[in-house]
């Protein structure tokens, strides 16, 4: 299990907000499906794309980086570069999406203002991270990993903010090229190397488990870079074969990963099914069944499954991951600040009190029930599927709304 310490984790207050607002992003995200035909349904629609950068950019990407700002300090042992950044990172980041959904779906001209804005909220981010992280004389193998995802998402917003100018018409380029090397930097280099570092660290952590290797994770970071690397090449050099080698080191990367943490879960004495295992488990199996269906995308070409894959991936995978740490993230943090102090004065609550229980399980049920109908409308572009999925997403995101407010606001 990977060292941690408190002694230099920021103040709640600061972590917060990123967790608020990735929460409403996550229930305006399952709301905007309500506006979709699933016989319609492609990534070049306006609509898709919007609903994609509303999703990644808001909840995604705003949870990874609140969760980045305590526990890369933690992990590494030293105190935040300026942890005041993290003020300003939050409203740019919510201003920079809203101006991107709004110019995806409206106004193309606040494209670049939306793109500006998001790249220097994440530039901001990756700076301070970078600088925090050379305050270490001995990277860890998940210091690395912070280190190696960081560069991919310098790039990938780049590339990002040159398709965004590009799409409103302010300067010319090849959208295709940057649109392929733009997703593997973000999702790929980005999501997926953070996604295994902190859970190497989280895992463990919430598990109790221990004395497992390593090098499995060594493996998988060293495949998905590699992968990253040829898919960005074969996107500005035209080397197909590149891509489809890097389409392959990326599903073999994930497996691994998938196996590392298999072995972490058949080795800890913790052994109960709450809200946050059987979270996890829904997102990987997500990710196995989204790794099958592309299969099935490469051998038909048919753009449906590709679709349902990157559904699981995003709404499977992803946001089951997140969730799922959620709850054991914002009660651990919590507790921390308002409870620590009061430990032997007084009676202070468990971590599992501060989880409310039938609305995190209900939450579960709708949400993994959406995620499956949506699945099935995708494959099939059936609408009625596509609106029972969406209602069931709706009802479980707005009860993960009620869920954080309640662990943020807990009271003994």
């Amino acid at each position: 299990m990977v060292k941690i310490s408190q002694d230099f984790a920021p103040p709640f207050k600061l972590i917060a907000p990123f967790f608020l607002i990735g929460s409403l992003f996550y229930f305006f995200a399952s709301v905007y499906l309500f506006s979709f035909d699933a016989a319609n349904l492609s990534f070049v629609n306006p609509d898709m794309i919007a609903f994609t950068h509303l999703f990644l950019l808001g909840f995604v990407m705003m949870v990874i980086f609140g969760a980045m700002a305590q526990l890369v300090p933690v992990v590494l042992e030293v105190g935040h570069f300026g942890v005041e950044l993290f003020y300003a990172i939050w409203p740019l980041l919510l201003t920079g999406t809203l101006l991107m959904v709004l110019g995806f779906l409206y106004f193309p001209a606040l494209l670049p203002y939306g793109g500006v804005t998001v790249l220097i909220s994440m530039l901001i981010f990756v700076g301070e991270i970078f600088l925090t992280i050379f305050k270490v004389e001995k990277l860890t193998l998940v210091m690395s990993s912070l280190l190696i995802s960081n560069t991919f998402l310098f790039f990938g917003i780049i590339f990002g903010l040159l398709m965004a100018l590009s799409y409103a018409g302010t300067i010319s380029l090849d959208i295709a090229s940057l649109l392929k090397a733009h997703v593997y930097a973000v999702l790929g280099g980005y999501i997926a190397i953070t996604i295994m570092g902190l859970s190497i660290v989280l895992v463990p952590m919430f598990t109790l488990s221990h004395s497992f290797s390593l090098k499995p994770l060594k493996i998988s970071l060293i495949m998905m870079s590699a992968a990253v690397v040829s898919v960005v090449i074969s996107s500005f050099f035209k080397i197909d074969i590149l891509a489809y080698i890097g389409y392959a080191l990326a599903a073999v990367s994930m497996l691994v990963y998938f196996y590392l943490i298999y072995i972490i879960y058949s080795t800890r004495p913790r052994k109960e099914n709450d809200i946050y295992a059987v979270s996890l488990m829904f997102s990987y199996i997500s990710m196995l069944v989204s790794l099958v269906i592309v299969v099935f995308y490469f051998l038909t070409q048919k753009e449906e499954f590709l679709l349902a894959s990157m559904w699981l991936l995003f709404f499977g995978f992803f946001a089951f991951l997140i969730t799922g740490h959620i709850y054991k993230i914002i009660p651990f943090l919590v507790w921390f600040e308002k409870f620590s102090p009061l430990v032997g004065k007084q009676k202070v609550p468990m971590l599992a009190d501060m989880v409310p229980y039938k609305s995190s399980q209900a939450q579960f049920v709708f949400c993994a029930v959406g995620v499956v109908l949506i699945t099935i409308a995708i494959l099939t572009k059936g609408d009625a599927f596509l609106h029972a999925g969406a209602s069931f997403l709706f009802i479980g995101t707005l009860a993960f709304i009620r869920n954080v407010f309640y662990m943020i606001n807990f009271k003994a």
